[in-house]
């Protein structure tokens, strides 16, 4: 089991990415744990802002959210202001009360594509959690009920269309294996190939899915 502590110190000490602010990245398969590793990783860097791209997608867009990420989170954040965004209600179908997002030292963004081509130059580093598709969606089907089938048979074609188009894993700095407590660090394909920094213990690679 890794120390997350020691993995935030790592993080808070990288350049900034995005202004003042070091944007790091979950991304991974739908039910992969994205969002409990954030928050625990969150509450590690002293209670890191956490923004959630499913506040940002819709039912019509799953993954047309790039535009507004850019808008209403990116640009505010790299010019040292806050960031103003309305998050989408998935039960009433629109966007609700807008939200502020400060521009802390280290903000963490978790969702399906959060690595995706377009926001990794906004990022000082990108996790991706270790665990394949399958087992993935299995977890989420079985967390949301029989009553999402139909959402979830459309959710799996869309997220194997986009990352088969942009692909996340293989610009990973870190692979985050959930564990029976904690999580694994291992060292991620950008990592592996020469990048300049590194918040993983030294571990042999995951094999590839």
């Amino acid at each position: 089991m890794d120390d997350l502590a020691r993995h935030a110190d790592d993080l808070a000490a990288l350049p900034p990415s995005c202004g003042p602010v070091r944007l790091v990245a979950v991304d991974g398969h739908a039910g992969s744990g994205k969002s409990t590793f954030a928050a625990r990783l969150a509450t590690a860097l002293g209670g890191a802002p956490v923004l959630h791209l499913d506040d940002l997608a819709t039912h019509e867009e799953l993954f047309g959210w790039t535009g507004r990420l850019r808008e209403q989170v990116l640009g505010p954040l790299s010019h040292g202001e806050h960031a103003r965004y309305a998050p989408y209600d998935w039960t009433e179908r629109r966007f609700g009360p807008a939200r502020t997002l400060e521009p802390a030292p280290v903000v963490l963004v978790e969702g399906v594509g959060a690595g995706r081509r377009e926001v990794r130059p906004w990022l000082a580093a990108l996790c991706w959690m270790e665990l394949d598709r399958e087992t993935s969606w299995e977890r989420g089907r079985r967390r949301d009920g029989a009553g999402l089938t139909g959402f979830w048979d459309g959710w799996t074609r869309a997220e194997e269309r986009h990352f088969a188009e942009d692909p996340s894993r293989p610009y990973a700095d870190t692979l985050v294996r959930q564990l029976p407590e904690g999580y694994a660090w291992l060292p991620g394909p950008r990592a592996t190939a020469g990048a300049n920094w590194n918040v993983t213990y030294r571990s042999q690679d995951a094999p590839p899915y």
